[in-house]
């Protein structure tokens, strides 16, 4: 039988690619830090404790050897080279990366964003001939570059996937974006303001697409790199009416043009002043890919998790990630001083 070693593997995809491999027919070795065993893995997935940051205990995780390692926490050149050094006892890696990794040509990137005119512009979709950011040790970016470099460079010694992964949604995951519109709903918000006109797309990537992505390449090896996201790139205000029609609610979405009006005003986790839109062709030419799930079908899951992780709870204390990565996403005086405002008759 073919053994399989799934590194962050009670983590948001990790729970998901692990059952999905064994059901596959792999011996699955399920390694993270608690050592912790999904209830919805079938029979034969082996829980092991294990931090990845300790090379000799991955290394008895991975034991006499695996045919593949798949690694979704692994975030700089040092993860990289850890994964290499295992190399004689692994026939092959799929690593999770990320298009944050991309830049535009004129070297912008998601580092860049926040600068007066930094947003990207890349072309629509990306390819991932697009290319990226340097390596460094400076930012998320970088250092995901950096992996991506060192596994590349490895070539007969290590075979890896690399799948750089769009706006990650699905249960488990500690900075759902999907909670914006969520809480909004459970806290009665009849009005929700949207910037650049809710026309804004950031391509998301369901942990189902990614399981299956990791799937296909296990059973593959080869050195390459390959979008992960989606066969749909909703824009946020389709989103939005997705997520209302999950909870049985309906709300208006206000228009506004161009940016957020305030920081705090209109500004989702989705809003882009241009696309982030990613081509899938090379997982279809290289490894059989086929779209097994849409955006729409994966949030029942997605909508009843946030609503249990909120329940009792302040949203930050229930996702202290999202406020940080954030900020306060729930300014409901000021959207309303806004919404005053705006419909305050004119003089």
């Amino acid at each position: 039988m073919r053994r399989a070693v799934v590194v962050g593997a009670t983590g948001q995809i990790g729970r998901v690619a692990a059952g999905v491999l064994a059901r596959d027919g792999w011996e699955v070795t399920a390694v993270s830090r608690g050592g912790g065993h999904d209830e919805g893995w079938p029979d034969g997935v082996r829980a092991v404790r294990a931090d990845r940051e300790d090379d000799a205990a991955l290394a008895a995780a991975v034991g006499a050897g695996c045919d593949v390692l798949v690694d979704m926490v692994a975030y700089g050149p040092g993860h990289a080279r850890q994964l290499i050094s295992l190399g004689d006892r692994v026939g092959s890696a799929v690593v999770i990366s990320s298009v944050s990794v991309y830049e535009d040509d004129k070297g912008r990137g998601f580092d860049t964003q926040k600068e007066p005119d930094g947003f990207p512009e890349y072309p629509v979709p990306i390819t991932e001939d697009q290319r990226t950011v340097r390596p460094g040790d400076t930012s998320y970016s970088t250092r995901k570059a950096g992996l991506e470099n060192e596994l590349l460079g490895a070539g007969a010694r290590l075979p890896a996937t690399l799948l750089r992964a769009g706006a990650i949604h699905g249960p488990h995951c500690r900075t759902p974006r999907e909670l914006y519109f969520v809480k909004r709903n459970l806290d009665g918000r009849p009005r929700r303001i949207l910037s650049y006109g809710g026309g804004s797309r950031f391509h998301p990537a369901s942990v189902h697409t990614i399981a299956e992505l990791i799937r296909l390449a296990a059973a593959r090896p080869g050195t390459r790199v390959l979008n992960a996201v989606d066969p749909d790139a909703l824009t946020v205000a389709e989103i939005a009416r997705e997520i209302d029609a999950v909870m049985g609610t309906e709300s208006e979405s206000v228009l506004v043009d161009g940016p957020p009006p305030e920081p705090t005003v209109g500004d989702t986790p989705w809003s882009v002043p241009k696309p982030v839109v990613c081509d899938m062709s090379a997982a279809e030419r290289e490894l059989g890919y086929r779209p097994v799930v849409r955006y729409a079908q994966t949030l029942p899951d997605t909508v009843a998790f946030i609503e249990g992780q909120l329940a009792g709870r302040d949203w930050r204390e229930a996702y202290p990630k999202m406020a940080q990565a954030y900020g306060d996403l729930f300014d409901y005086a000021a959207e309303d001083a806004f919404l005053d405002a705006l419909d305050a008759p004119e003089a």
